[in-house]
């Protein structure tokens, strides 16, 4: 036990010394520019300004459990620091990367014995959280439960898929969005001026359009930001008469070569990147398909998954109204396999565009739903004797002759325009009803003629 508390006591007196100010000079920028008050944090208004939620929940300490989740760089490990600051709680953080059950119940138990003996409150951070799995989150509950710790997670993935619903259910969870271009120009104003924290102490020149470059291409990410800026200043040499340190645009772009992506293969990034540029097909707007499918593109995603979504895309929203969707998209996913990136990004553009700017129904979509529901929830219908083959004709009719009063299957070809008056399915039911939309408004039209046909034969009868 005594190892246990000379651990505990270390990794305490670490969040105590960050939050009095002593900054390890050796640290990164990014490190050493985390915020020691809440007045230095940057960003999140949503949740921290006066009279947010979360905001009065920490002045008030009135908190259990909170799980943060949002892209890398915006400060969820920094804000659960600050809260235990505040709080005046000890501060134990452990990774879901590294970390294993034992350390899990370890650092539970250093909590329970600060509790009884010094009547302090221990915040349990774990970065990464979705990186535990269900037994390793689970480990965690009855201690929550107890009041034993306060928890606090981070993650990049959506809580609600990712981590287990008891967790969930005992957090109150907050989105952290990417930070705004006026909030990274805070961080890097501040990251030249403050003495401490900063590079205050060397004589540092910004130039407007070199911040202006490394806010813009960083993408809300704070430690991008912070840690292409530290490259700069660290790569260039001082002028050899005045001394200064210049950081020009030329530096800046060197510095940070490619523009920064916040997209994850399998996270909320990707799913809503493909959503948009659904959507955006789908609202007839080129231009912004173009856009989302470039940053799928920029960002590495799989050019056959884009083909396919395009591919759904030309019946699912276009169908009938342009059937020439479907096959200038199924091109397009052919072209793909056969040529390749960085080419393949043409007939992609071309596909998207297509399908963008074609006019929309979505009837045969709506019909087929409708149809399966039927199938899955109704009564099954049989198939009417006069569509059957004729191998499958009842018993006892003779060399499959046609019994009398059987309905006779007529064969379309064989009346003016390839169209003859007869039922198909009992009941009557109705799944497809065509739009007046492109070239379906001509499928609307020869539609309502056969059914009026259709119709009066049945009078007739």
């Amino acid at each position: 036990m005594d190892e246990l508390f000379e651990t505990e006591t270390d990794i305490a007196e670490s969040a105590v010394k960050h939050s009095h100010g002593q900054v390890d000079p050796r640290m990164p920028l990014a490190a050493r520019m985390r915020p020691q008050n809440l007045d230095q944090y940057v960003g999140q208004s949503h949740i921290l300004g006066p009279g947010k939620l979360l905001r009065r929940a920490v002045e008030a300490d009135r908190f259990s459990s909170l799980i943060f989740y949002g892209p890398p760089g915006v400060g969820k490990t920094s804000l659960a620091e600050l809260i235990a600051q505040r709080t005046e709680s000890r501060f134990i953080n452990l990774s879901g990367v590294e970390s294993n059950v034992a350390e899990i119940r370890k650092a539970v138990e250093g909590a329970r014995q600060f509790q009884r003996t010094r009547n302090e409150v221990t915040t349990l951070f774990v970065d990464e959280i979705h990186r535990f799995n269900k037994s390793q989150q689970d480990v965690l509950l009855p201690h929550i439960e107890r009041g034993t710790v306060r928890f606090i997670g981070a993650t990049t993935h959506n809580p609600f898929f990712y981590i287990n619903s008891p967790l969930v259910s005992r957090s109150q969870v907050f989105q952290l969005e990417p930070l705004s271009e006026e909030d990274l120009a805070i961080l890097v104003k501040s990251a030249v001026t403050d003495p401490e924290r900063g590079f205050g102490k060397k004589s540092l020149i910004l130039d407007d359009d070199a911040a202006s470059h490394l806010v813009r291409m960083c993408d809300g990410d704070a430690r991008k930001l912070l840690t292409s800026f530290e490259l700069a200043v660290l790569t260039t040499e001082p002028d050899a008469e005045t001394g200064d340190i210049r950081i020009t645009l030329e530096v800046a772009e060197d510095s940070i070569q490619r523009k920064t992506v916040v997209y994850d293969a399998d996270g909320d990034a990707h799913h809503d990147t493909i959503s948009a540029f659904i959507k955006s097909m789908r609202g007839c707007d080129p231009d912004a398909a173009l856009y989302w499918l470039a940053k799928m593109l920029y960002a590495g995603e799989d050019v056959r998954f884009i083909a396919r979504r395009i591919v759904i895309a030309a019946s699912e929203d276009v169908g009938m109204a342009d059937s020439n969707a479907l096959r200038v998209a199924v091109a397009a996913q052919q072209a793909v396999e056969f040529v390749g990136m960085p080419e393949a990004r043409i007939s992609l553009a071309h596909a998207a565009v297509y399908i963008a700017t074609a006019p929309k129904s979505n009837r045969a979509y709506e019909g087929i739903n409708a149809a399966l529901k039927d199938v899955a929830e109704g009564r099954t219908l049989a198939v009417p004797p006069h569509l059957r083959t004729r191998s499958r004709k009842k018993l006892g009719t003779e060399g499959g002759a046609i019994a009398e009063g059987e309905t006779v299957y007529l064969y379309g070809h064989d009346y003016e325009d390839g169209y003859v008056p007869q039922a198909y399915l009992p009941e009557g039911r109705v799944y497809y009803e065509p739009s007046e939309n492109g070239l379906e408004k001509r499928v609307a039209e020869r539609l309502k003629y056969w059914r009026e046909q259709f119709e009066q034969s049945q009078k007739d009868e």
